[in-house]
């Protein structure tokens, strides 16, 4: 009985009535029976304590529909899990796998080796998957317990960064190449000059020395190039303040780039003219010897080459580099501005061509917050479009 509760509020009720039944005249000895009786009754009849409830952490006490509402908006996808099966994803998680996961064994939703083997780790960790949503898509994957039932997957996509490095590994091995090349073909021939040249006929002398002096100019230009290419990507996120009136620069740029053997070859059509844009002088300069002398190279030598500058549509410059030449096939053109990429490589690097020169340009194009596009037809030529953005006068 010492684990009951005492009744106190019973046992005062039935003292006050044993008063009022022996004040009524009944036996005193009857009436404080009748409450001793009455008292055990209340005592016998008393509920023990109610047990201290035991309160579980903020954490532990979520619903599911709360710990929907917490990962909902996450910028990484996110799912819950219950054992195996998925009863939660978040936005970012639906987009990427599809909405369709949610119920499904989180093993037959991710289907892949590394993923199923952390799945089944009792305490959670992180793995690399390939391939999740997509052939070339890499994710970081990692598994943490909320409790002993419920877990939380959480994916980082991790494409973007493989992507980048293996884009310098792929630059670095190019550069190379493409810079041990005129290298090679240098030191040979100064090797054959100074080991041979007494032996060797004047004409055949200056037939090296040619050789020596135009591979020698083919590595200042890839050079000059890669320096280009390293500040325009550099300097990619500082938009350029300068005020440039277009038509002067263009003008004076594409007589620069044509030289003064190829200045008759140039055709030019300006629709509108003294028009401004907030531009880096040097680099526009340079995007238009760059167009030209592209143009130059591959186009008809018998036809013009022709640029065009007009406003065209929400406020946009447009500048069009158009040539009559061989044309480019359909495969090629989402790859021209690609470093070092050549549709022909040996004709390239007979032109004198870097394989950076649309490289720079589209790098210069997206720095002045415009749009680069290039259409080519076989047997017609090839056009190249440069729209930058009008500068609005106050």
């Amino acid at each position: 009985m010492g684990d009951r509760s005492i009744p106190f509020f019973g046992i005062a009720l039935a003292l006050i009535s044993g008063v009022v039944v022996a004040m009524a005249g009944t036996n005193p000895w009857l009436a404080g029976a009748v409450v001793l009786v009455w008292i055990i009754s209340f005592w016998l009849t008393a509920q023990p304590p109610a047990p201290a409830v035991r309160v579980e952490p903020d954490a532990m006490k979520m619903t599911r529909s709360g710990m929907r509402d917490l990962i909902e908006h996450s910028g990484l996808p996110q799912l819950m899990l219950d054992g195996y099966r998925i009863i939660a994803a978040n936005a970012a998680a639906r987009e990427a796998l599809g909405g369709h996961i949610v119920g499904q064994d989180a093993r037959v939703a991710f289907r892949h080796p590394a993923a199923v083997d952390l799945l089944g780790r009792p305490k959670g960790g992180s793995v690399t998957v390939q391939g999740l949503t997509g052939p070339k898509s890499i994710w970081q994957m990692s598994r943490q317990p909320i409790d002993q039932r419920y877990f939380m997957i959480e994916l980082v996509n991790r494409s973007a960064e493989i992507d980048i490095s293996r884009a310098h590994t792929d630059f670095v091995a190019n550069a190379s190449h493409e810079l041990r090349t005129p290298l090679s073909s240098i030191i040979g021939y100064v090797e054959t000059l100074s080991e041979d040249g007494e032996a060797l006929k004047p004409a055949q002398r200056r037939a090296f020395l040619d050789t020596v002096h135009r591979e020698a100019r083919r590595l200042q230009s890839l050079v000059e190039d890669l320096m280009s290419l390293s500040q325009v990507e550099a300097e990619k996120h500082d938009p350029p303040r300068e005020r440039i009136v277009l038509d002067k620069l263009i003008t004076q740029a594409a007589r620069d780039g044509a030289g003064p053997s190829r200045q008759d070859r140039i055709a030019f059509s300006f629709v509108d003219e003294n028009l401004a844009i907030r531009g880096d002088r040097q680099q526009l300069e340079q995007l238009v010897r760059n167009l030209v002398d592209n143009a130059l190279k591959y186009g008809d030598p018998q036809q013009p080459v022709t640029i065009e500058l007009a406003k065209g549509q929400r406020d946009m410059a447009r500048l069009t580099v158009a040539d009559r030449g061989e044309g480019i096939a359909s495969e090629h053109l989402p790859h021209l501005t690609r470093r070092f990429y050549r549709t022909d490589p040996g004709r390239s690097r007979a032109a004198g061509g870097t394989g950076l020169g649309l490289a720079i340009v589209k790098h210069i194009v997206e720095r002045h917050r415009g749009r680069l596009d290039i259409e080519s037809k076989r047997g017609v030529g090839t056009k190249v479009v440069v729209r930058v953005p009008l500068l609005v006068e106050e």
